[in-house]
């Protein structure tokens, strides 16, 4: 049990109708979870306006109202609080809930387009190695230690992710490293958190369907950095275009990572090949299990948040050596006729690009690459032809298929990716709306030495056609094809 008013702590109010210093046993956002005693948050959401709601939370218990507009009758019985967000009061009012669990670990928030999953996933594993009780909170899983959670959001709604970070507490850990989406910030989903760092890897297209414009979207990823307070770091990479401009109005400490540029962390490539990286980082040689540029910075950043954290930069090269990339991260098979086998979770335009362009760069030369890539219905059209584009100028041969058609239709999607094909690039496209049976002509058509990238959807186990979600994977899907092609 809270009193209403420790609750409210910290939330931006506009008026209170009744008393505060009423008992509370539950919050809720979500009206059919609510029952007596219970605070309900009104909020207005992408599909649903909690404010509808109102009169049935009252019936089912509800003894005080959060909301942006009061109702036009006010029950005497009842507390309102009017607020000027509902959902950055949610984050406030969770947070007081559980008893502020952000402050009681140190909490470290990454943020960009790509590289947020590997990087939050080499922190928890490098600190781990270290001896600490970590939390993880990402788009492949939730962890508490050695506990797995299920995760449905790249980063879940307040009331959801204080509870997490409250078990984590309990459970020990002093560290949680978090992915942080712009749909979050947006959303007000981490107001309230206290954040020991943050950190910005890049910001390429995506989400453009949610934000908008660019822009809207570089505001989205910027309002993280601006809710940091002067005893946090904030540390950019200095060779992105919009590096400085994330922490242009943070509170935090600056600092910078690079391969290229002058930089608080230095870092550069001297191998990149199947085998891993070999690089020099901070004047240090030291051998990474991680494939690509891409992955040069996301173990720098690894290195660099655990130096700012106060751990000893020796030992951190050390424990990052032995480090192995996270599920559907340009993970690998190669096969007794020396095919290689790529499955990467590249869903973006630049992500696409980075993984080919690496693979690019450890190939010899003769081999074949064939792309087998598709794009996600309901989401950004305005990258479809792009990554088309793109994987035909860097691949030999390029099939088009599924991804998540959702509710769109899969046909109409592969249409819009082969309008970004140029007159030179049609002879080595193929669509093939299914996509086990795109990965297995693929498998087909590939011969001794050739690369395969299968694109789009990494660690996923499922495919989601016409509201339903279908078993699928990738990786087992080419494991079963290239055994039947070797008997």
């Amino acid at each position: 049990m809270k009193l209403l008013r420790d609750l409210i702590y910290g939330v931006r109010i506009v008026d209170i109708k009744g008393p505060t210093n009423i008992a509370v046993d539950f919050v809720e956002y979500d009206s059919r979870k609510v029952k007596g005693y219970s605070l309900f948050v009104a909020i207005k959401g992408t599909q649903t306006d909690g404010h509808k709601f109102i009169s049935q939370v009252i019936e089912n218990g509800a003894v005080a109202i959060v909301c942006e507009d009061l109702p036009d009758t006010l029950r005497p019985d009842i507390t309102y609080v009017q607020v000027h967000n509902s959902s950055r009061a949610l984050g406030f009012i969770a947070a007081n809930y559980y008893d502020n669990p952000s402050e009681k670990l140190k909490l470290i928030g990454i943020t960009g387009t790509n590289g947020k999953t590997t990087s939050v996933t080499l922190l928890f594993n490098l600190f781990r190695l270290l001896g600490k009780r970590c939390g993880l909170i990402s788009t492949v899983a939730n962890k508490i230690h050695t506990e797995l959670v299920s995760a449905t959001h790249t980063t879940p709604m307040s009331l959801e992710l204080n509870e997490l970070l409250a078990k984590m507490v309990d459970k020990g850990c002093t560290h949680c490293f978090m992915e942080v989406s712009s749909h979050a910030v947006h959303q007000h989903r981490i107001a309230g958190l206290k954040f020991t760092g943050g950190v910005f890897t890049n910001i390429t297209h995506d989400h453009l369907d949610y934000h908008g414009t660019f822009d809207e979207y570089i505001k989205a990823k910027k309002g993280f950095f601006d809710l940091l307070d002067e005893e946090a770091f904030a540390l950019t990479n200095a060779d992105q275009t919009h590096g400085e401009t994330m922490l242009a109005d943070t509170k935090a400490r600056k600092r910078s990572y690079a391969l290229n540029n002058v930089a608080d962390f230095k870092a550069k490539i001297l191998e990149n090949q199947f085998l891993g990286l070999q690089l020099n980082i901070d004047g240090y040689d030291v051998h990474a299990r991680l494939i690509g540029t891409f992955n040069a910075y996301n173990a720098l950043v690894a290195y660099a948040v655990a130096v700012l954290l106060g751990e000893d930069k020796l030992t951190v090269l050390a424990t990052l050596s032995n480090l192995n990339p996270p599920e559907g991260r340009f993970q690998y098979i190669k096969t007794r006729q020396e095919i290689t086998a790529i499955v990467d979770y590249a869903h973006t335009p630049d992500a696409l690009e980075n993984v080919l362009k690496t693979i690019q760069e450890i190939r010899t030369g003769n081999e074949m690459v064939i792309t087998v890539v598709g794009c996600g219905g309901n989401r950004d059209k305005g990258k479809r032809p792009l990554m088309a584009k793109i994987a035909c100028e860097l691949s030999n041969q390029v099939i088009f298929t599924s991804d998540n058609p959702r509710f769109e239709d899969p046909e109409e999607i592969i249409s819009d990716m082969q309008k970004g094909v140029e007159p030179l690039h049609y002879k080595k496209t193929l669509s093939i709306v299914n996509r086990k049976e795109a990965i297995r002509t693929a498998c087909n058509m590939a011969h001794k030495g050739d690369i395969i990238l299968v694109a789009g959807k990494g660690h996923e186990k499922y495919q989601e056609i016409n509201g339903e979600t279908f078993p699928f994977d990738d990786l087992e899907i080419l494991n079963e094809t290239f055994q039947t092609l070797e008997k």
